[in-house]
């Protein structure tokens, strides 16, 4: 006789948490690839270059000099000291190296943050369009979402009055990016005043500040949150060096904050992954001791990421229908293509919203960009503009060609 076929009871968390939108889409492009279909992926929030060869060259010479055993659980002191002096220089914020964790990315710094300062019944506000992961890590951690909704003409930015409307005695935290994934939106420091202005009043809800695209900016200033008053004790900034540093694969961020909150954080981090890799710790060493000037690597991906910006947000704003705030940062745009919605295809499809048009483009037209109801904004979608021009004007035929042709 067969053994009888296991009765697989999931957890209930993971099994109401929704895959990633971004890697779905990533990974259906690919299979297109496969297929033989020529995709241009805009869907990716990657960075096209390589990793600046001073980064690479550290991690070349960690593993020639043996660097490969496991460092303190918190990061080694020496990156931990580093951070604390880009902090203090860049940011203005002063922090020892007992109040920074380094973690495998900064996708795991935003959820072990989530899970040391959320509980069952606790309230997460979320501005919307969103990255697609804040939701989910927020349910993961037992708390409740509360989305923000934003719009063009808001250029996707949360005002104090929504703020203000959205907390309550459940609040637990807020979570701000700027510049922002997915719309590549900055707050102007005053902006950020005036919300710092609104959260003074609630003394038990702290602040989850992701700045991971800080260096990636056009013509827009960055400031930290918690260097606003009375925000340092409740705010947690999140960081790493994926986006500025071309470093994505090196799987290397970290968070700085309260001492408890920090050392919470640790404590799981020591039970679920300990420390980073140690050689991705001694690539960010060099990472943070780059020329940040007009000569420097950093510099020359933003100047090239500019040029793509303006070149892409004029190619789709000559689309009828077409709208998009201008983005300080990051390397992405939010178009709003909702005047398409309910629209039908040559070959008779009725596009109901933002999925059907990305599908649509997808499967007709080899180009993959990202649904916005998967970032909470639903009338837009997410191109990125981390692609060679020849890519990107190819995608912009395809797209403009795509939606030109619905009725």
């Amino acid at each position: 006789m067969s053994a009888p076929t296991p009765s697989i009871q999931l957890n209930r968390r993971v099994e109401h948490m929704q895959p990633s939108a971004t890697m779905a889409m990533k990974s259906r492009a690919a299979e297109m690839r496969r297929q033989g279909n020529p995709v241009v992926a805009l869907s990716a929030g990657e960075p096209d270059f390589d990793t600046p060869d001073p980064i690479s060259q550290a991690g070349i010479e960690a593993i020639e000099s043996g660097y490969t055993d496991y460092t303190e659980n918190a990061g080694a002191i020496e990156l931990r000291e580093a951070i604390c002096d880009k902090l203090d220089h860049d940011n203005g914020l002063d922090y020892t190296p007992e109040q920074i964790l380094c973690s495998n990315g900064a996708k795991q710094s935003l959820a072990l943050a989530l899970h040391v300062l959320t509980d069952e019944g606790d309230e997460v506000i979320v501005p919307a369009p969103h990255w697609v992961s804040y939701p989910e890590m927020a349910r993961f951690a037992g708390s409740e979402p509360v989305i923000v909704p934003t719009s063009v003409e808001d250029a996707y930015r949360m005002s104090p009055a929504q703020l203000e409307k959205a907390l309550t005695d459940d609040t637990r935290v807020v979570i701000l990016c700027s510049p922002s994934n997915p719309t590549g939106a900055v707050y102007p420091p005053d902006e950020l005043a005036a919300l710092a202005d609104v959260l003074r009043d609630y003394e038990d809800v702290f602040v989850i500040s992701d700045e991971i695209y800080e260096h990636v900016r056009y013509d827009a200033e960055h400031r930290s949150f918690a260097s606003f008053p009375g925000m340092k004790d409740r705010t947690i900034t999140v960081n790493g060096f994926s986006k500025a540093y071309a470093m994505t694969g090196w799987r290397l961020g970290y968070m700085a904050g309260p001492t408890p909150i920090v050392d919470a954080a640790a404590k799981i981090q020591g039970q679920f992954t300990s420390a980073p890799c140690s050689i991705s710790q001694k690539a960010g060493i060099a990472a943070l001791a780059l020329d940040h000037g007009p000569d420097g690597p950093v510099q020359e991906m933003v100047t090239a990421f500019r040029k793509r910006r303006d070149h892409v947000l004029d190619r789709l704003r000559a689309i009828d229908g077409v709208r998009c705030p201008t983005p300080n940062g990051a390397f992405y745009l939010y178009p709003d293509v909702s005047a398409y919605f309910g629209s039908e295809t040559p070959d008779g499809q009725t596009l109901a919203d933002s999925s059907d048009v990305c599908f649509y483009l997808l499967e007709k037209h080899n180009v993959a960009l990202v649904p916005g109801g998967a970032f909470g904004g639903p009338n837009g979608l997410r191109l990125s503009y981390a692609s060679s021009m020849e890519d990107l004007d190819t995608a912009l035929d395809r797209i403009e060609a795509g939606l030109t042709a619905l009725q």
